[in-house]
């Protein structure tokens, strides 16, 4: 073999050497390396430091041997080798053992062909030269507090849960698991969890985080639960964590943000969507070849639906030179998952509208805020989204906007950003409402969802405000002031107090919302119970339930409309006796956890009296007075 190839059994000496880099190998090495090429640093940069001054007195130094003639050396006689001097070399050292490599240690080493095969990642794991972490140390980021609202940025108290018990908050975040049925306890519950906050005292922060990031995810939260992740080193993350991270990256359509970890922590084997994001990073990572082999053996040994794979392979093919043609076949895909919805919207690849019909609501969240989308497929989604406070009124206005100068949008997308704009700019304020009005009953009457008009309220909001308090309008003030509740707009609602009929539902709304407080009177309540067509009066009973919680109303009265309605909400249960102490204490975070704990659900036909009313008081009792009024009339109007 020529001079610079390696055998396999020597190339394989060589990475087993370099494994075990901390050992004798690499000094029995440099023992027998030639002369050091002169160095290239300033002198005193590699001389050894001076030995110190000893303590005790010198040892007798001995006396030099006599001096003779020097040995003479007989002249080599030409076509012998040189004489040398037998005995020991002085100054010589003796030669380190050479390590002693077995045969099964060189069985399982790789062969020239699987280390060909193996990416860069993969090599410096087998070699154990894969880093912790992949950034310098001075970057790395304390775990003593973890989020991405400082208290100065609207965040909660970073110290909320210091010293709460962690069996509580874990039980707490792990029993939410599913969306809130209030939109405004969405908005609170998003808020307190994205909170810049320290860990309880026994609980470790990576898990703190994993469980908010997984809360954050469940409400349909995956940007929020991205940028959570985020705040955590990569290097820091925990298999929970990781899980919860990756949930969130497919969500966004974000496959690539993933790539740290997976070439940090490795990919796991048994798990197919890793094994695709595996060759994913690789190609991103500059081995698009080595990416190609990897999706191609996948294909081959039919780890996943080959839609899954190929859609992987088209993704990977974006990067650098390694675009290649893939077609994409949706004959036979019967199911849409997040996987193929995520992939199929990052490489621009058409649905099929068949595979979009009756989508779930994780769809409709995650595609709502998916920028790669047709503006009228995210205007389809983003009704929902907006229901449920993913996204806000501003946000719905954006999209319109959009909508509305893009002349190729038509449909009904189209058609609402038309209304829209009139319930805006229109010159007649009861065309203006006219607009709104068209708004509001085209989503009640297409959307499969009962509650889905509400989204249309929150699209309106800012338009609904624009509209002057006016008596002739008096029979649409419950609808505009619904409309500018869902944004907050409370002063503009306030507005209309003299103008709403005593008992009707402005008047409700008004008594609830408004920010200067005072005494519901016994007249209206009476006025609105005996017109409140809702199932088993729950309307009225939100109303009761919503004005005791916040003080509007006398004891004496709320029992005796609590007799009418067969209200009981002094009953006790766990749940409310940890939310009515963590109100007592003055916890915000804990009262605002407890409080989305309670506001799980579906439909506002899951909640109950009893929860609104401590939960309306205890986050009036800790400061979030706005938010606890908003949640009680935004029970009114969709109870």
């Amino acid at each position: 073999m020529r001079a610079g190839r390696l055998t396999t059994n020597a190339l394989a000496v060589a990475a087993l050497g370099l494994a075990g880099a901390t050992g004798g190998a690499i000094v029995g090495v440099s023992a027998i390396a030639q002369d050091a090429p002169e160095s290239l640093l300033p002198p005193g940069f590699d001389d050894p430091e001076p030995e110190p001054a000893p303590t005790t007195a010198p040892a007798p130094v001995p006396t030099a041997a006599p001096v003779g003639p020097a040995p003479v050396v007989a002249p080599a006689v030409p076509g012998t080798a040189p004489a040398v001097p037998s005995g020991p070399v002085p100054g010589s050292a003796p030669l380190p053992p050479v390590p002693q490599i077995s045969g099964s240690d060189l069985a399982s080493l790789p062969s020239i062909e699987e280390l060909e095969d193996l990416s860069t990642d993969q090599l410096d794991d087998m070699l154990g030269l894969k880093p912790k972490y992949d950034i310098p140390p001075a970057a790395r980021r304390s775990l003593s507090q973890v989020g991405v609202l400082g208290p100065q940025e609207g965040g909660m108290a970073t110290a909320a849960l210091a010293q709460q018990p962690a069996s509580l908050v874990r039980a707490i975040l792990s029993g939410t698991d599913t969306p809130l049925v209030s939109r405004w306890g969405h908005i609170i519950m998003r808020r307190a969890l994205t909170s810049r906050l320290a860990a309880p005292a026994s609980m470790d922060p990576v898990e703190f985080a994993a469980l908010r990031v997984g809360v954050l995810n469940r409400m349909g939260e995956f940007a929020a639960a991205r940028a959570l992740a985020q705040d955590v080193d990569t290097g820091n993350w925990n298999e929970s964590l990781r899980d919860e991270a990756l949930t969130a990256y497919i969500a966004t359509s974000d496959p690539v943000g993933a790539c740290p970890l997976v070439r940090l922590q490795g990919v796991d084997r048994d798990n197919p969507q890793w094994v695709m994001m595996g060759a994913i990073c690789n190609a991103y990572a500059g081995e698009t070849a080595l990416a190609g082999s990897q999706l191609n053996a996948a294909l081959d040994e039919e780890i996943a639906p080959d839609i899954d794979i190929l859609l992987a392979r088209r993704f990977a093919g974006a990067a650098g030179r390694g675009r290649r043609a893939v077609s994409i076949e949706w004959d036979g895909v019967e199911e849409l998952n997040p996987w193929r919805f995520a992939l199929a919207n990052a490489v621009g690849e058409p649905l099929p509208p068949a595979l979009l019909e009756g989508v779930g609501p994780y769809f409709a969240r995650a595609g709502a805020l998916a920028p790669m989308l047709p503006l009228d497929q995210r205007a389809l989604y983003a009704s929902r989204a907006a229901e449920e406070g993913v996204l806000s009124a501003r946000a719905m206005v954006d999209l319109y906007s959009a909508i509305f100068a893009d002349s190729s949008v038509g449909g009904p997308a189209g058609e609402r950003a038309q209304l829209l704009r009139n319930a805006y700019v229109a010159r007649d304020v009861s065309e203006r409402i006219r607009a709104m009005e068209r708004l509001w009953n085209a989503a009640e009457g297409l959307e499969a969802n009962p509650e889905a008009g509400h989204a249309a309220h929150v699209l309106t909001a800012y338009a609904a405000a624009r509209v002057p308090p006016d008596a002739s309008q008096s029979d649409k003030a419950g609808a505009l002031i619904t409309s500018m509740l869902t944004a907050g707009l409370d002063r503009d609602a306030a507005a209309w107090a003299r103008i709403v009929e005593e008992g009707s539902d402005g008047w409700a709304l008004i008594a609830l919302a408004s920010p200067q407080g005072g005494t519901a009177s016994l007249v209206g309540l009476d006025t609105f119970a005996d017109n409140d067509s809702s199932e088993e009066q729950r309307r009225s009973a939100f109303l009761v339930a919503g004005l005791a919680g916040l003080g509007r109303i006398g004891n004496d009265e709320r029992r005796a409309f609590e007799d009418q309605l067969a209200l009981d909400l002094d009953r006790e249960t766990k749940w409310t006796r940890m939310i009515d102490r963590a109100a007592q204490v003055r916890n915000p975070v804990m009262v605002a956890l407890l409080a989305g704990l309670g506001m799980q659900g579906n439909t506002w036909s899951q909640m109950t009296p009893l929860h609104l009313y401590h939960i309306t008081r205890a986050l009036n009792s800790v400061g979030l007075a706005a938010e606890a009024r908003m949640i009680a009339a935004e029970a009114v109007a969709r109870g």
